[in-house]
């Protein structure tokens, strides 16, 4: 197969970006995987798309370079990794789609990370917490009578744990909407 040929697998045109080829596996994966789709081709139509996929991440740094190289990693895919794709694809082809979504190829193509994204949100909330209270802890409680909590960490600890909390968040929002969106699709 050539390279204009895996991205028409994918529904892509050629040079699109790594998240692009990730997201149109995952809806290629899930169209043609044989355990959700009962078509007799749909299994092949499925080991195509993983191979597909398998050579686009593999190969996408070197796909833009010149003419020589390209044909190298052609012919090196060829050789090495083209039949070992199709044993992978037809023994995914063959698992439940459930135990398929759990693997690591399926996983790669996944844009968040639901357990760290919360995990992320909640520590962004105990920085913050702790900065504020620590602040007026030791405003109450100085370590010696006269002596005063710097202001000037306060602020720089406040202003990151503000920009730690914006950030989490937003993640925490895009999961969240992409999570909604998937089930409405279900």
């Amino acid at each position: 197969m050539t390279v204009a040929e895996y991205y028409e697998i994918l529904g892509l045109v050629s040079g699109s970006s790594v998240d692009d080829i990730k997201k149109a596996y995952r809806k290629k994966a899930r169209a043609y995987h044989p355990d959700l789709n009962h078509s007799p081709e749909a299994k092949d139509l499925f080991i195509k798309a993983t191979e597909a996929y398998e050579f686009l991440i593999t190969y996408h740094q070197k796909l833009s370079s010149d003419e020589e190289e390209f044909h190298r990693v052609m012919e090196e895919w060829r050789k090495y990794r083209r039949a070992r794709s199709q044993e992978r694809a037809q023994s995914y082809a063959g698992s439940p789609y459930v135990k398929f979504k759990k693997t690591s190829l399926y996983k790669s193509t996944k844009r968040f990370d639901g357990p760290s994204i919360i995990a992320n949100f909640i520590l962004s909330i105990l920085v913050f917490s702790y900065t504020i209270f620590g602040f007026f802890y030791r405003l109450k409680h100085p370590y010696e009578k006269n002596e005063k909590p710097p202001v000037f960490s306060f602020i720089l600890l406040l202003t990151l744990s503000i920009i730690l909390f914006t950030v989490s968040f937003m993640y925490l929002k895009a999961y969240l909407d992409t999570t909604r969106k998937n089930r409405k699709k279900m």
